[in-house]
């Protein structure tokens, strides 16, 4: 691998001593991990750090109205928190050493939706969405929690929504790069015919690969549900990631005995 050198001066006790980075030559690929609606970027932080192991630069984020700024979990918009996914991408495609055509996004819930969207507006190369929300597109900038007042969310997501009647999913139809979606088999929340939603939009793909977590909530309250997540997410991003350093497509492998492309289960 190639190697970049830059000579700096070390400053110490008012004097100097002279130094040398060396640095890959090469750009690496950059992961975005946005939280679901109530979470915060701990719940990504190991993931991050397995992911990191791979040869990526990884940013993990608190949304608005979350972690440190609760104070605005009542009062935050998916305006504002699409705009804390975008500032959170570019500071990430603005990093050193990031190679700002090979940024993956991974999100989760409201994150996953908010990852949709992103995906329209800035380039992304890999996507992994798991369990991701539908909302309807009126009251955009009003508060998040609102909808679940004004909004009848539990009838619009048990029905197949069209690409053209949802901004996250016409954000998806135009994605034209590699696509992971995972199920929780047991989700009370976001059920199955979301996902089919997510999977029918997603039309101009590169590759789409789907996973059902067995058993699983949409939580993932269970060290076994956790530990499954992480090992399919983690085993689809080396896949991306290999695959793209060797200049060529590597099949998804499947996981615990789910095909690389299991359809939604209808019945």
């Amino acid at each position: 691998m190639s190697t970049l050198e830059e000579t700096i001066e070390i400053r110490l006790d008012g004097a100097s001593i002279a130094g040398t980075f060396v640095t890959p030559g090469t750009l690496i690929p950059g992961v975005l991990f946005v939280h679901g609606w109530g979470g915060s970027q701990e719940q990504y932080l190991a993931r991050a750090r397995d992911v990191a192991a791979l040869g990526c630069v990884c940013l993990a984020f608190d949304l608005r109205g979350h972690a440190q700024n609760r104070a605005l979990f009542e009062t935050v918009s998916r305006e504002q928190n699409l705009q804390d996914v975008l500032t959170a991408y570019d500071t990430l495609a603005k990093r050193r050493h990031v190679d700002p055509g090979a940024i993956a996004v991974v999100g989760s819930s409201y994150g996953g939706y908010l990852a949709a969207i992103l995906s329209a507006l800035r380039p992304v190369k890999w996507l992994a969405l798991r369990s991701p929300a539908l909302y309807i597109d009126s009251g955009w900038d009003s508060p998040k929690l609102q909808l679940h007042k004004d909004q009848d969310l539990r009838t619009y997501r048990q029905r197949l929504v069209l690409a053209h009647e949802n901004r996250a999913l016409q954000s998806l139809q135009s994605f034209e790069g590699d696509l992971l979606l995972i199920e929780s088999e047991r989700d009370d929340i976001i059920p199955r015919t979301v996902l089919t939603s997510y999977r029918e939009a997603a039309t101009q793909t590169r590759s789409l690969s789907y996973r059902c977590l067995d058993g699983a909530d949409h939580g993932l309250t269970s060290e076994r549900d956790q530990a499954a997540y992480s090992k399919v997410l983690g085993t689809w991003l080396k896949e991306m990631v290999q695959g793209a350093r060797r200049g060529a497509a590597v099949p998804p492998v499947p996981i615990d005995g789910h095909a690389p492309e299991t359809p939604p289960r209808t019945d």
